[in-house]
């Protein structure tokens, strides 16, 4: 096979994040994809990433490899408390799987990316970090969730990821400020239907 076609197959394989569920949903009440969450998370950082210190061709490659490891095994959220060294373990095997369908030389540099992004001690990883937890608190604060959904999971949600940076702690205050408004709404629906 050459390169391309090597390309063509990983591009293939990838496919499958379109079709792995989170546990987030659209404002239509559609379960949310790992692709989906990946092309936000990338759409932000190109937003925000002139404001930073980093690479941004880096910064968004990062975005759109993070979360391959979820490609076979799926989305493990961090509601339910993994053992994180397990998960991770998991996930990299996933990524060295599909990867492998790549010629050796892109391989290396994608896996090394994703342990970037998973080791967090670079700007470009940093700032990713915190960037993949707004997009998921903004697709929480955004979309038609079940009634039961957990809005308070939000407000410690990878907090300590925004405090390196002033236009992240305000961005980190921005989405806390929503969070609360959804978690008072049922006070204030339940207070109104008492009248």
């Amino acid at each position: 096979m050459d390169t391309l076609e090597k390309q063509l197959a990983f591009i293939r394989q990838a496919e499958g994040l379109k079709s792995v569920l989170r546990e987030a949903w659209t404002s239509t009440g559609r379960r949310e994809s790992t692709a989906e969450h990946s092309w936000r998370l990338a759409l932000l950082a190109g937003l925000l990433a002139p404001s930073f210190a980093v690479d941004p061709g880096k910064t968004l490659m990062m975005c759109l490899v993070h979360d391959l490891g979820e490609l076979y095994i799926g989305d493990v959220s961090a509601a339910t408390h993994p053992n994180e060294a397990d998960k991770h373990a998991a996930e990299e095997r996933d990524v060295q799987r599909v990867l492998s369908l790549l010629p050796e030389e892109q391989k290396d540099e994608l896996l090394a990316l994703w342990r970037e992004y998973n080791e967090n001690l670079t700007a470009e990883a940093k700032l990713v970090k915190a960037l993949d937890k707004a997009e998921t608190i903004l697709q929480h604060n955004q979309g038609e969730n079940p009634a039961d959904f957990d809005y308070r999971f939000n407000l410690d949600y990878g907090k300590a990821y925004f405090s390196s940076d002033p236009l992240l702690l305000r961005l980190r205050q921005l989405l806390d400020e929503e969070t609360a408004a959804h978690i008072r709404e049922p006070d204030e629906c339940h207070q109104e239907s008492g009248k």
